[in-house]
This record gives structure tokens, sequence and C-alpha cells, in this order.
């Protein structure tokens, strides 16, 4: 059975940091590419950062360009987004799926995806 599992959220104050986990079982991630996507409450879910598979290619949005990123421990089956100077708006559920593939146009869409995780919780406030 596949799951993605996401760990490492929580409460932080705006400026903080938080280091996010996503393990595997069932599947082989170094066979995927990776994203991370959060979904606010009211919002549709976003794309944030994905990986390829051999750690070449790296995607993020503008808006955590230069304060989140993306790597991933293939032997270890995770991957982790590190979030640093985190702002109010931030806060949102937290996922991580794979994919076959990135493409620099397309990375951002849910539908290039196909297993999902749960879902960990970031909350920004002070």
């Amino acid at each position: 059975q596949v799951q993605l599992v996401e760990s490492g959220g929580g409460l932080v104050q705006p400026g903080g940091s938080l280091r996010l986990s996503c393990a595997a079982s069932g599947l082989r991630l170094d066979n995927y590419a990776i994203g991370w996507f959060r979904q606010a409450p009211g919002k549709e879910r976003e794309g944030v950062s994905c990986i390829s598979r051999d750690d070449s290619i790296r995607y993020s949005t503008d808006d955590v360009q230069g304060r989140f990123t993306i790597s991933r421990d293939n032997p270890g089956n995770t991957v982790y987004l590190q979030m640093n100077s985190l702002k109010p708006e931030d806060t949102a559920v937290y996922y991580c799926a794979t994919s076959p593939r990135i493409f620099r146009g397309t990375w951002r869409l849910t539908n290039e995806y196909n297993y999902w995780g749960q879902g960990t919780q970031v909350t920004i406030s002070s």
C-alpha cells in the first residue's frame, strides 16, 4: 500500500522556521519527482515547490523563492521542505505528492501528481 506521510508542521511566530518532511512507504521516492503544495482555508490548493527525481531540477513559486528550500534524501526515502522567514500568509495545510516527471510549465498543476499525503498544518501567528 502506497502511503505518503507529511510531518513537521506546527504553530510558529512570523519570521520563524519549520522543516516539513514527506516520508513514503510502499514506493520508492527516487522513482518520482516530488511536489509540495499548500491549501489555505477557502482557497485552492497551490504548488509551492518541486524537485526532480535526481535533484537536478527544482522549481518554486515567486512568493517562497529565497525562503523555502526543497531537498530530498533518496536513500532515506524522504523529501523535505525547509521554510524560513515564515509569514502569516504561509498559513495552510501542506501536502506532498509524487509525479512521474515535472516540467516548468505544468509542475504546479495538481493533476500532474498521482499519490498524495494527508497534509500537515502550518500556522504562522504571533
